[in-house]
């Protein structure tokens, strides 16, 4: 998989917290990302097998808002995120991305 910068703040925001599931508002929120460019990698990383993907169990009108679909990493997902995430930290020559401003909340530090 092609590891855009895109693609590299989502996988950093989900090994931030890789046991836990997270749904796209939260992850746009976190990333920066718009919408428009969060959904289309969400995506990409599902048809890869490193995210699975389900949807809540509420009763919307109960709720008083629509179910949320939550992403997580699989099991290698995360083997895979990290050394990807590892191999784009080996090919900058400080160790640190420049995200073109400020780095996402709760991303990890590089």
């Amino acid at each position: 998989m092609r590891i855009t910068i895109p693609v590299a703040k989502v996988l950093a925001a989900l090994l931030a917290e890789p046991d836990e599931q997270h749904y796209g508002l939260d992850l746009m929120r976190v990333t920066g990302l718009p919408s428009g460019t969060l959904y289309p990698v969400l995506h990409r990383l599902s048809g890869a097998g490193w995210l699975a993907a389900d949807w809540e169990t509420i009763d919307p009108v109960a709720a008083g808002r629509p179910a949320r679909r939550y992403y997580r990493l699989t099991a290698e997902g995360v083997a895979q995120a990290r050394r990807a995430l590892a191999e784009l930290r080996a090919a900058i020559p400080d160790g640190r991305p420049s995200w073109g401003g400020s780095e996402p909340t709760g991303a990890p530090a590089w």
